[in-house]
């Protein structure tokens, strides 16, 4: 697979994750210490202040540090919150 496909390939493949997420903010402590860039809606949705930019050292409300990581790196460790809404729909 040439780069262009690959690069593609992987572009729709990301789609599809945020297509599944129900922006629940699970993964990043919503229910417990949330990342301080986490923003509550509302109508109970969350989203990140610093999307784009949001991979790597982060740190929580209460000052934990920790890595933000892609969706897929929990999917295939394991590493799903109870009511994240991939653990839910699958």
């Amino acid at each position: 697979m040439d780069a262009d496909k690959y690069n593609k390939n992987m572009e729709e493949r990301q789609k599809k994750f945020e297509a599944i997420c129900v922006r629940c903010g699970e993964c990043c402590g919503s229910e417990d210490d949330p990342c301080e860039n986490l923003v509550k809606k509302n109508d109970g949705t969350c989203f990140c202040s610093d999307y784009e930019s949001r991979l790597g050292p982060r740190k929580t409300i209460s000052g934990f540090s920790f890595n933000c990581v892609p969706i897929q790196e929990h999917i295939h460790n394991d590493t799903l919150r109870q009511n994240c809404g991939y653990r839910v729909r699958n």
